[in-house]
């Protein structure tokens, strides 16, 4: 199975959507002669322009911070709700540290977080060797307020871009923890001088209520630009294909794929 952890990233100005489209066509080509099976969806900082032939695609999108903006700026561009709670919790005496040293804890709360909603996630093992594997380009973030941890975020960079790629909580963490943490990581890129911040995937019209309505809220009001695009997958093995897709179903309900292509298929946004 191939997946991609990036989009495809123009090295210059004017690389139109037929050109992406052109080099993900050849992309297929490379794998289907290596041998390889299907192509999974992508990780969900990873939104395509467009997509190549006989994909099976879904609208998907991301926010995304200029960081070269200045400081001032990029706290005025705050949803007034969010500097509030961010003010807050620093007068409540919530602190946000950074090191690989709370790679443990930060496994264990992303692994809590994702379990409340009855979905699992890697072991240690693999978490730790993921991270060890990106090196330098890799930062974790902690907030705490009175001893207790309150929220981390696993976030790999580049000068290009830092990804927002692992997030959690405890249930019910400080007012203002996880925005102040949030801040703090984009302040620390920015004096690395990385090029933006990507907060790594919204779905573009979610169920008013649901979860994923609160996670782009959430997203939105740190003041970014709403990039949108595809994401997809591919088949080469029919059957094997099949294999994955019906496991995916058993599992979650299907891919982010096809639960995308579901609603807007059955118009239940």
């Amino acid at each position: 199975m191939v997946r991609f952890r990036v989009e495809t990233i123009p090295l210059f100005d004017d690389f139109g959507v037929e050109e992406e489209r052109a080099f993900l066509n050849s992309v297929v080509t490379y794998f289907r002669k290596t041998g390889a099976d299907m192509i999974i969806p992508a990780t969900t900082n990873t939104i395509f322009r467009t997509f190549p032939e006989g994909a099976i695609a879904a609208p998907y999108g991301s926010y995304i911070i200029d960081l070269s903006q200045s400081e001032e700026t990029l706290l005025a561009n705050l949803h007034s709700k969010h500097r509030n709670v961010l003010r807050n919790a620093i007068k409540k005496g919530v602190l946000i540290r950074s090191g690989l040293e709370f790679l443990p804890v930060a496994h264990q709360l992303v692994r809590d977080t994702v379990g409340r909603s009855n979905l699992g996630f890697m072991s240690y093992a693999d978490f730790e060797r993921f991270v060890s594997s990106l090196g330098q380009n890799v930062k974790v973030f902690i907030a705490e307020h009175e001893g207790i941890i309150q929220g981390c975020a696993v976030i790999p960079y580049s000068t290009h871009s830092a990804y927002y790629l692992y997030g959690g909580s405890i249930p019910e963490p400080q007012t203002g923890a996880m925005q102040l943490l949030q801040w703090e990581a984009m302040r620390s890129f920015r004096a690395l001088g990385v090029g933006r911040y990507d907060f790594v995937g919204v779905r573009i019209n979610p169920r008013k209520g649901s979860k994923q309505q609160g996670l782009k809220q959430f997203k939105e009001r740190f003041g970014g630009r709403l990039a949108k695009g595809y994401i997809w997958k591919l088949g080469f093995n029919p059957v094997k294909f099949a294999l994955y897709s019906v496991a995916a179903r058993i599992r979650s309900g299907g891919d982010i794929v096809d639960q995308e292509r579901y609603t807007v298929t059955n118009g239940s946004r």
